[in-house]
């Protein structure tokens, strides 16, 4: 018997890819009962009416084999979903027949990123279930804080000694190197923060920066913090007055999570990729070759696009902020003379000399 009220959605993504995904996802659970396969972490951020499975399941890998859609097993477990929705699988026709067939036809199967350039991800999701969302209120990501988190955080206040300072969160990785400022500029920014604010800065390094042997550039810079929940990670963020970081997940953390956030981007393009949240400033450098594909990115000799991005632009930037000086939810573009003329633009322009 298909239960009435219980969907499947498959997501492959990595962290920033989840949360652009949020509203959509959220558009699809309602209050209703839905089941997501993706990471299982991401259950850190979830309501109680989503339940959280890893995509690494038998279930799913079964529908890459030849006659996988003839098993009682995946027939008992498709059919228990009144609909199915997958981020997974469009490019291969197999995959997709299989589903549809488990499904008895009710199964939707998307690209996982939008054909046509320059969209934002975040509404591309949206538009995968409603194809006039560009003519809608388009909602921003809703984050779950776990109570348990939230203690944690707060004794991790009382334990550092940070309750009466003005706190600076930075995440100086990515998913991709080449997306990355220089660790020089964060330690510039790390050391004006606490000797011209006085404040204090928290480092926020994962597993991909130990691989890359990221961890011992700021062993001396800041309060590093290492492999953090994402329950952990959510209600730090939510916490720290500035938050600064990469084109990546954890930017997109902080801003869906109502952080006063300023996110460097150098060879991704920001209409794209920009996070979205309450209060959000892209920083980006007006360079001729930028935004790139991943291929050249990744061969780039010079990363003009960040290494040129100077950490007195950077910090003039959390000066106006920490000031109470309107962010953007925008591209913002730092004075770089030799590579055209800066700009900030939204709802007004204004060059930076």
């Amino acid at each position: 018997m298909r239960d009435s009220g219980k969907t499947l959605i498959i997501f492959p993504g990595a962290l920033g890819d989840f949360v652009c995904f949020l509203p959509a996802l959220q558009r699809l659970a309602g209050e209703a009962q839905a089941e997501l396969l993706a990471r299982a972490e991401y259950g850190d951020l979830l309501p109680s009416n989503v339940v959280t499975r890893s995509l690494e399941c038998y279930e799913i890998s079964r529908l890459f084999v030849s006659g996988g859609e003839g098993e009682k097993r995946l027939k008992k477990f498709f059919a228990s979903y009144q609909a199915v929705f997958s981020w997974m699988g469009s490019g291969q026709p197999d995959f997709v027949t299989r589903l549809s067939a488990l499904c008895q036809g009710k199964s939707r199967v998307f690209p996982f990123y939008p054909p046509e350039p320059g969209r934002h991800i975040a509404d591309y999701y949206l538009s995968c279930l409603d194809k006039d969302c560009d003519s809608v209120q388009k909602p921003l990501a809703a984050i779950s804080l776990k109570s348990e988190a939230l203690d944690w955080c707060g004794e991790l206040w009382k334990q550092l000694g940070l309750e009466r300072r003005k706190i600076l969160a930075l995440a100086p990785g990515s998913g991709a190197r080449e997306k990355n400022w220089p660790a020089d500029g964060y330690k510039a920014v790390i050391e004006w923060w606490e000797k011209a604010v006085g404040g204090k800065c928290i480092v926020v390094l994962g597993p991909v920066e130990e691989a890359r042997g990221q961890i011992n550039d700021f062993s001396a810079s800041g309060i590093p913090m290492r492999n953090l929940k994402l329950a952990q990670l959510a209600a730090l963020l939510s916490r720290c007055d500035l938050y600064l970081g990469n084109d990546g997940g954890v930017s997109h953390l902080a801003a869906a999570l109502g952080a006063e956030t300023v996110a460097l981007f150098g060879p991704t393009d920001p209409a794209r990729w920009r996070p979205r949240g309450r209060s959000v400033t892209v920083m980006t450098l007006n360079v001729e070759c930028s935004p790139c594909s991943s291929e050249i990115m990744k061969s780039c000799s010079h990363r003009k696009c960040l290494t040129s991005l100077r950490p007195g632009d950077v910090i003039e930037t959390l000066e106006q902020l920490l000031a109470g000086t309107t962010a953007f939810e925008v591209e913002f573009s730092g004075e770089l003379p030799d590579y055209g003329e800066a700009r900030k633009s939204v709802d007004r322009q204004q060059t930076i000399r």
